[in-house]
């Protein structure tokens, strides 16, 4: 995000007004970011449109055969209607900020979706005789390789335009006070924003005065002079952000500002203490702060579980081999069972006995998980080693994972008094609990970044716990697989092991 003084050299209100309107001034038209939604809209459908003549193009010159126009003229409108409302009910085109900071590449996937859906109506209508696959192939591919490519030459066009100055929202904080401006300006930050220009701080209260330091940020003087450069058409958005303001203040506010073609909005006090850690949902037409919401949901879980059970049957049956030779090797190397069961914290904090096979002497054993292992620590067998360091005592909880207690990928399930130094690791670790919003991993993303077996300081424990919300916050399926591929490749490299 750009953020530019007014005219940091101003003494008074209405020169530091005057500094606004000759930084405020651009040449040529300019419109604010409310005209990208607009603009993706159009690319998309101008995509859609350009498809089908190269479609037909590349068919005809390919195949040379006459095709049904009607049926695939019917089908490209099916599926161009799914795929808006498919865009739409993802907020596409309703934030203008999605383009510029992600690419928004899921738009090809999007298209498939759509296309996927007209060929089962189509279908579903007995017209396949009339359809052509190959004119049908030729024209998803060319609309869903327009589309995917269009993200990348819309994003670097956007982002031209909005440094250039010709996309621009310019924005004033009002009656914001000196830590609102700086919360506010690292959180717009964060977020790398090019089409928003903060042009200055107005307050009646002198509030904003002491803000002058905050971001390059100016004090542009009270109501009347925002007012004034309202009506000069210098300010696009007002961001109202008063933490103890009363009912009539907003109103008069409001009506003031009603008068004159801006956005006026309302930064609750929530919204600033509480960020980035709440989402803005409706229970209705009831706008809402939502502080914590599960990631891991509906269809996410249905695949999770899909993955769990796909992946640990096929494990047990290729690694059967490798389990009844391990567990041979510790029956006959020392006295006790082959395998070892802990109780460890699982999903929604509950406990749950996670399987292991015995890698130390049975008289040694510590079913707590207060004592740590260390490197060469005496009670690990001499078969353990290897188990341990090869991860091969990890196997048995496959049968965890079958039982629907652990995942294949997810947060390593701690013993329950494991601790850190002198400390549990729950009372160590501030926010610890999260973790247990999905079920346990036998790996996790963690452990592929170097934070496999013992922890032995503060700093180590909280990195670990970090990457596990990370993982919870940030999940999909190709996130999962990568974390199986780096596991298996770790394994052999990893010195953490032991």
């Amino acid at each position: 995000m750009v953020m530019r003084p007014v005219d940091e050299s101003a003494g008074a209100g209405q020169e530091r007004v005057a500094g606004s309107r000759a930084t405020g001034s651009i040449q040529g038209r300019r419109f604010t970011s409310n005209v990208i939604p607009s603009l993706v809209f159009m690319v998309d459908l101008l995509c859609l449109v350009i498809s089908v003549p190269a479609a037909v193009i590349v068919y005809t010159l390919v195949v040379g055969e006459s095709v049904v126009a009607g049926v695939h003229t019917a089908a490209a409108f099916i599926a161009g209607v799914a795929f808006f409302l498919i865009r739409q009910s993802r907020g596409v085109y309703g934030q203008s900020y999605l383009v510029l900071q992600a690419g928004d590449t899921a738009v090809a996937l999007d298209y498939l979706m759509s296309a996927l859906l007209s060929s089962a109506i189509v279908w579903q209508f007995g017209l396949v005789d009339q359809f052509s696959r190959g004119l049908t192939l030729a024209y998803v591919g060319a609309a869903t390789g327009m589309l995917f490519v269009s993200r990348y030459v819309l994003r670097v066009a956007l982002r031209r335009l909005a440094d250039g100055g010709r996309i621009r929202q310019r924005v004033v904080l009002y009656g914001a006070d000196k830590d609102t401006v700086d919360r506010t300006c690292r959180m717009l930050d964060l977020q790398a924003l090019p089409q928003l220009l903060l042009v200055g701080v107005a307050d009646d209260y002198g509030h904003a005065a002491a803000a002058q330091s905050v971001g390059n940020l100016p004090f542009i003087g009270g109501f009347p002079e925002l007012l004034a450069m309202a009506r000069d058409g210098e300010v696009d958005q007002v961001l109202i952000a008063l933490s103890d303001m009363t009912r009539e203040r907003i109103d008069l506010i409001i009506e003031k500002l009603s008068e004159v073609a801006i956005d006026v909005s309302l930064i609750p006090r929530e919204a600033i203490a509480l960020a980035p850690d709440y989402r803005v949902n409706f229970v209705g037409q009831i706008p809402v702060l939502t502080l914590w919401q599960r990631q891991m949901r509906d269809g996410n879980t249905i695949v999770k579980d899909v993955e769990d059970f796909v992946i640990a049957t096929v494990a047990l049956v290729f690694l059967a081999p490798l389990l009844l030779i391990t567990g041979l090797a510790i029956k006959l190397s020392s006295r006790g069972p082959v395998i070892f069961k802990q109780p460890r914290f699982g999903f929604n904090n509950r406990e749950i006995l996670v399987w292991k096979f015995r890698s130390m002497y049975t008289d040694r054993q510590d079913v707590s998980g207060a004592a740590r292992t260390t490197k060469g620590d005496p009670r690990v067998t001499p078969i353990g080693r290897w188990i341990r360091k090869l991860s091969i005592d990890e196997l048995p909880q496959l049968w965890n994972v079958l039982r629907g207690e652990m995942s294949i990928v997810g947060p390593r399930p701690h013993a329950t008094h494991m601790k850190v130094g002198d400390h549990y690791y729950f009372d160590a670790v501030r926010g610890y609990s999260a973790r247990h919003r999905v079920k346990p991993g036998i790996t996790g993303l963690a452990q592929v970044r170097g934070l496999r077996g013992e922890i032995q300081t503060i700093e180590r424990a909280k990195r670990r716990v970090e990457l596990d919300r990370y993982y919870i916050d940030n999940w999909s399926l190709g996130l999962d697989l990568r974390i199986m591929v780096e596991t298996v490749v770790n394994i052999a490299f990893d010195k953490n092991a032991y």
